[in-house]
């Protein structure tokens, strides 16, 4: 018999004009490279849904979003420059982010979803990076999105200067927002050449928690970072599913 993979819940995205859940191929294609199987989150804010459902879950992968997150999560008004926002994609995450950290699974956050998890561990965002850091580099590089169109320096010693085998990467950039003062337990370990934080990790030592401001799964199997990324997810995931079935067989 094969062995069982880790399930790993993926939170879809919300269309607005069509009220549909959606998700780019990418993330799931990844995620079953790497070993684990995915699993497609509905986003229904619901306390009971997403506890029921993380139940059953090894590790939860938050994917990046087309809106932004609400500004009024982290005590903020709304500015100039701040996108569409999408509520039940905020309120979903934000119920599964909980349950992730009573459940101490592991996390592996990408954009919108590393944003959304350091405003849940009480951090705050810059609302729209080119009216407020004018002399910034650009984040929204466009097509081709595989293109790797900046630096990032990894901090000595983290999880992500491990997997990249150096203290720095070339990396794909998305995004029009950014992490501004970071959450708790959580610390920096990645800047742009503009001195923006372009990750997080967590910073103690028993869970298996990073975010990302760029976009791994585009064109991962291009580039052995992105590749050793999910692999390291994965894993962290086959150990939470080994003790789930260590807690089950003492339950029963």
């Amino acid at each position: 018999m094969s062995e069982e993979r880790p399930l790993i819940g993926i939170t879809l995205r919300h269309e607005l004009e069509t009220e549909r859940f959606y998700l780019a191929r990418y993330y799931g294609e990844a995620v079953e490279a790497a070993g684990g199987a995915p699993v497609h989150l509905s986003l229904i804010p619901r306390a009971g849904y997403v506890a029921s459902v993380l139940s059953r879950l090894d590790g939860v992968l938050l994917p990046g979003s087309a809106s932004d997150v609400d500004p009024a999560r982290y005590g903020r008004d709304p500015l100039p420059g701040l996108g569409v926002v999408h509520p039940l994609r905020d309120e979903t995450d934000a119920l599964v982010l909980r349950e992730v950290e009573r459940r101490a699974l592991p996390l592996f956050a990408i954009c919108f979803g590393m944003q959304i998890w350091n405003v849940e561990r009480g951090g705050t965002l810059i609302q729209d990076i080119a009216s407020r850091l004018p002399a910034a580099i650009k984040h929204e590089q466009g097509a081709p999105r595989g293109r790797r169109s900046h630096a990032v320096r990894l901090s000595g010693g983290s999880l992500l200067a491990e997997l990249a085998g150096a203290e720095g990467a070339f990396v794909n950039s998305h995004h029009h927002q950014a992490v501004e003062s970071v959450g708790e337990n959580l610390r920096a370990t990645a800047w742009s050449p503009d001195g923006l934080v372009e990750a997080i990790e967590d910073t103690r030592a028993d869970r298996f928690a990073v975010g990302v401001q760029w976009h791994p799964e585009i064109d991962w199997e291009g580039d052995e970072f992105s590749t050793n990324l999910f692999r390291a997810f994965t894993r962290a995931a086959r150990e939470s599913q080994a003790k789930r079935g260590e807690t089950l067989v003492a339950a029963g």
